[in-house]
């Protein structure tokens, strides 16, 4: 996926360290090789290669990932959606390349677009899925997600209940610290070129994700463009927010999520996760600063 993974956990003496370092790998790389679009044999690669109306076999992982990814879709209003393959290589984020396509952004900010919720047709009897009508699935936005909460069923396979695992910003933390203490984990401050903590969460028995428009983006004619794509819009989400923290119980729909408000904005993603008793944190662009949005159970924060 092209970054690191960790894993820190408290467990008794004598567990064997390698065992669970070589689980860990397994564990992640299952992830990558199926839902990468980086690697041309991935199940997810295929998938993409396959002619629209056509039956694809897929692992069990990767139809887990896919239906929640549509789920999520539809509650997000296709705000969330994984059928933007097309675009994120455009806009120079995808294997095509770091150039964006000039030509083809235009094109495709033109063409009327159907969200994958609407073209892709799971079977879940047969475990195979397939595609209505020509689309490019990406799966940038919940993959990560799914790969944390990997880690920590690797972890839970071999009883340990304290640990904090994550794949780049997401994370998932069970139990805590045998002093008594939560895990704590950093939020950065949505800077550019720099790496500044704004704050600190406390974790325990709960999973973190955030999305933004600092670390991955492009600059075209003076003007940086973000790495996520908003569907609607056929470009690059460009609102408010700077970036937008999710805590759920599970990472793969924090990472979702995570993506599907900072796509909506600072007011429809602030009113969707008040309606949906949400716990999230959103930091809006103020000026030459950030003013920063709390929601806790649906309620914003004074």
């Amino acid at each position: 996926m092209g970054t690191r993974y960790s894993a820190i956990f408290f467990a008794p003496d004598g567990i064997d360290e390698s065992a669970i370092g070589a689980a860990l790998l397994a564990a992640a790389d299952k992830v990558d090789r199926q839902m990468s679009t980086w690697k041309s044999d991935s199940d997810l690669s295929r998938l993409n290669a396959t002619p629209a109306q056509q039956w694809v076999e897929v692992p069990a992982e990767l139809m887990t990932v896919l239906d929640t990814a549509l789920r999520t879709g539809v509650e997000s209003g296709g705000a969330f959606d994984i059928g933007v393959g097309d675009l994120v290589n455009a806009w120079g984020f995808g294997p095509a390349g770091p150039t964006p396509d000039e030509k083809q952004t235009s094109a495709l900010k033109r063409h009327v677009h159907k969200p994958a919720f609407e073209v892709l047709e799971i079977d879940h009897v047969g475990k195979r899925v397939r595609k209505r009508a020509a689309i490019a699935l990406d799966l940038s936005g919940i993959a990560k997600g799914y790969g944390v909460d990997a880690l920590a069923r690797c972890l839970d396979g071999f009883g340990i209940t304290r640990y904090l695992v994550g794949i780049d910003g997401e994370m998932r933390a069970k139990g805590h610290k045998p002093d008594g203490q939560a895990w704590a984990v950093a939020i950065e401050k949505p800077l550019r070129h720099v790496r500044e903590v704004m704050g600190v969460m406390e974790l325990e028995d709960a999973a973190i994700a955030t999305s933004g428009d600092y670390r991955h983006w492009v600059e075209v004619d003076g003007m940086q463009h973000s790495h996520t794509m908003s569907p609607s819009g056929r470009q690059p989400a460009r609102n408010r927010l700077a970036a937008v923290t999710v805590v759920m119980n599970d990472c793969m729909l924090a990472d979702a999520w995570a993506t599907a408000l900072l796509v909506l904005g600072d007011v429809t993603g602030v009113e969707l996760a008040q309606k949906r008793g949400m716990d999230v944190l959103f930091v809006l662009r103020d000026g030459d600063g950030f003013r920063e949005v709390s929601i806790v159970d649906g309620q914003r924060q004074p």
